[in-house]
């Protein structure tokens, strides 16, 4: 009886270190940092592995550095040009500094967030429409830029930043399908003028050449005859040009003149 009541006393002591003991050991993975205060006061990072945090002193605080992505959610934005659309995009961010990210900012994700949100309708704002669309990636740099500068003090650092809907209101819709419509038929009319022109210019340099050859205009004109006697079965009346018979009737002249 006097063994048990006295072993009971430090079994239990030694329960209670042991219990003490398996609170006060934290394990962190790879992927994780553990931020420690001691009494209040921040003592430093650790981990990953198994660390010791010592109760009642020492508070730990986990933070996970893996990439984070959050779906920025549909913003209404006003162009340069006075076009309302809504944007929304994804935006690809982790945890480099968790000592920052902690004590810095009271909750990093919802402040990435926001800043996020404003970042993205105060860029898109100084772009016209057409710039929203035909540069995207351009405007994906800027915003990622912007973001990683300001949320550095936060020990957040901003990797990617993508739009991906810009949506359009149905009078919009209408009036760019209109303006892509316009714009074929202006090429259309054009592409036209310029074939009627080299066909122009085309003709211009053959009636150069046949009038600078001898006798070529009478050559052609015989084919032209031909060509319309093989194709067609009806008479046809053609006026004969004098520069057709005119050797014809100098070469009688000069026979009459010799008798």
């Amino acid at each position: 009886m006097f063994h048990y009541l006295t072993l009971s006393p430090l079994l239990i002591l030694l329960a209670g270190c042991v219990l003490l003991l398996a609170s006060s050991l934290k394990i962190i993975y790879e992927y994780q940092r553990a931020v420690v205060f001691q009494l209040g006061r921040f003592q430093r990072v650790k981990g990953p592995g198994l660390i010791l945090v010592i109760p009642l002193l020492q508070r730990m605080a986990r933070m996970d550095l893996r990439t984070v992505v959050h779906e920025v959610p549909s913003q209404d934005v006003i162009s340069r040009d006075n076009v309302s659309v809504k944007v929304d995009a994804v935006l690809y961010f982790r945890i480099v500094d968790p000592e920052k990210a902690f004590i810095q900012v009271e909750d990093f994700f919802s402040a990435t967030s926001k800043l996020a949100q404003t970042t993205l309708r105060a860029v898109l704002g100084k772009h016209d429409l057409d710039e929203m669309l035909s540069e995207r990636s351009k405007i994906n740099a800027d915003i990622q830029s912007i973001l990683d500068t300001q949320t550095e003090a936060w020990g957040i650092k901003v990797s990617v930043v993508e739009i991906r809907n810009i949506e359009l209101t149905e009078d919009m819709v209408r009036a760019i399908a209109k303006q892509a419509e316009a714009e074929r038929d202006r090429r259309a009319k054009v592409i036209h003028a310029d074939a009627e022109f080299q066909a122009a210019q085309t003709l211009v340099n053959a009636a150069a050449i046949l009038a600078s050859a001898p006798g070529g205009m009478q050559l052609r004109y015989l084919q032209t005859l031909s060509e319309i006697g093989t194709e067609k079965n009806s008479t046809v009346i053609f006026p004969m040009p004098i520069d057709l018979i005119k050797p014809i009737l100098q070469i009688i002249e000069k026979s009459e003149d010799q008798h």
